[in-house]
């Protein structure tokens, strides 16, 4: 699964690299993110070729829920998001990406759980492959939410977890943002481990777990002992 990460960058930089805009929508650099906060969500103009940056909550509540009590939907695994209820339309014509520059994982270890942090190219921007949906509430307002895909581990991640989440080739970014494009078939190809020769990942310090830390010691590498190395990845 996907349950932390990381965006450090400001508003300006995302809007640049992603060749998205947002109007009003503000953005500080945040260092742990976490489940039901809002975050930034980029989707393709339904009628304009132009792309729109807005923030969402992370936890896609279905449009025909009947209240957003429930257990937010942070991830939907690939393998099956296209025929879920809670997925399946948001998979036809509600796909968009998700800005990241890192996620966190955790190993139990001896009892103990060691965050990570895996980061594409040391640290720079992608996305993850993202469905969104829209709630209306009984006064009458919209929430719109979102929630990250995940797929099987490659060969950096699997040493932490048995899940990951679907970071998307850049060259895929069109396809999958497309609203028009209802190929569930062509769209879960696009959903694939990322390669693991372009991904490192590094232990980070337990401030992480604490939802109230968002600072870039979070993302700090620490040192791990020796012997605690090994058992971690033995």
């Amino acid at each position: 699964m996907c349950g932390r990460y990381r965006l450090s960058r400001r508003k300006q930089i995302i809007e640049e690299h992603f060749d998205c805009e947002s109007g009003e929508e503000d953005w500080a650099p945040r260092y742990n993110i976490a489940p039901t906060q809002p975050v930034p969500v980029i989707r393709q103009h339904p009628t304009e070729a132009r792309r729109q940056l807005s923030l969402m909550r992370w936890g896609l509540v279905p449009s025909w829920a009947k209240d957003a009590s429930g257990a937010p939907l942070i991830n939907a695994r690939c393998e099956t998001a296209a025929t879920m209820a809670s997925f399946r339309e948001a998979f036809k014509s509600r796909r968009c990406l998700i800005p990241a520059d890192g996620f966190y994982e955790w190993r139990n270890s001896s009892g103990a759980r060691q965050p990570f942090c895996f980061e594409v190219n040391h640290g720079e921007l992608f996305a993850f492959a993202g469905l969104w949906d829209r709630w209306k509430d009984p006064s009458g307002r919209w929430l719109r939410s979102c929630s990250i895909l995940t797929t099987t581990p490659n060969a950096v991640t699997a040493r932490v977890h048995d899940r990951m989440p679907v970071i998307l080739d850049r060259n895929d970014y069109d396809l999958w943002l497309d609203p028009g494009m209802t190929n569930v078939e062509a769209a879960s190809e696009m959903l694939k481990p990322y390669d693991a020769r372009w991904m490192r990942c590094y232990p980070v310090s337990s401030r992480v777990n604490q939802v109230q830390n968002d600072d870039e010691e979070c993302a700090r590498a620490v040192e791990v002992e020796a012997s605690r190395q090994g058992q971690l990845f033995g």
